[in-house]
């Protein structure tokens, strides 16, 4: 009997594949800002979805921010946020770009993440070698909407044509994969490459050599 599909994969980007800003960047924005602690940090982080979703440019946002902070920042200050703040956003696990051109050969991939427009368009040019191996790239920018919120979701499922019972979801945060899961989709919260690993080789045998495979490679030893 022939084996079912295995699902969709959908991956998040920051944290998953791509790495969370460094010590050093944070440093950096820092200076930038003249600013450290909660004072600058609360703001970025809770003032961030409308960024995420291309309701605002990276100037405005950081205006917002500024202005959170009970302070401003000119305009050449402005500029050089901006461009920190992608700078922070820039590296990536080797390791997890291996998996996935792995796992392209053996399912289809679908990216859902949240980023501005003008770090997607920095990670595209940055990253264009192995990011053309997904199928469906949903960022928050493009489609209006920003996880958890439940359109993103659809939005990614809608574009792949499949039901949320044929994906599995990898997120590195718990409010996301909660969210995926009560449209039906299957979770995995993302900790370390070996645990994916495991999890998607049982129980969906993605990435596991057929059985015949394995009887050959036992011959030869």
């Amino acid at each position: 009997m022939r084996e079912p599909a295995p699902p969709v994969l959908v991956f998040d980007l920051f944290g998953v594949i791509a790495r969370h800003q460094s010590p050093e960047s944070v440093a950096a924005i820092e200076r930038a800002a003249g600013l450290s602690g909660p004072r600058l940090w609360r703001p970025y982080w809770d003032l961030r979805a409308p960024y995420d979703r291309g309701d605002q440019s990276g100037r405005d946002y950081w205006r917002t921010v500024a202005r959170a902070a009970g302070t401003g920042f000119g305009d050449d200050q402005l500029d050089e946020l901006v461009v920190r703040d992608l700078e922070s956003w820039s590296e990536v696990d080797d390791e997890m770009v291996d998996l996935v051109g792995e796992m392209s050969g053996l399912t289809r991939l679908a990216l859902l993440s949240n980023l501005p427009s003008d770090l997607a368009a920095h990670v595209e040019v940055l990253h264009r070698s192995w990011l053309d191996v997904f199928e469906v790239r949903a960022f928050s920018c493009r489609i209006g909407y920003a996880k958890p919120e439940a359109g993103a979701y659809t939005w990614c499922l809608e574009k792949l044509g499949v039901p949320a019972s044929d994906t599995v979801f990898v997120d590195d945060r718990a409010e996301n994969i909660r969210a995926a899961e009560r449209l039906g989709m299957t979770g995995h919260l993302f900790t370390t490459l070996d645990d994916l690993r495991r999890a998607l080789v049982e129980p969906y045998r993605i990435g596991r050599r057929a059985p015949a495979a394995e009887a050959v490679k036992a011959e030869e030893r």
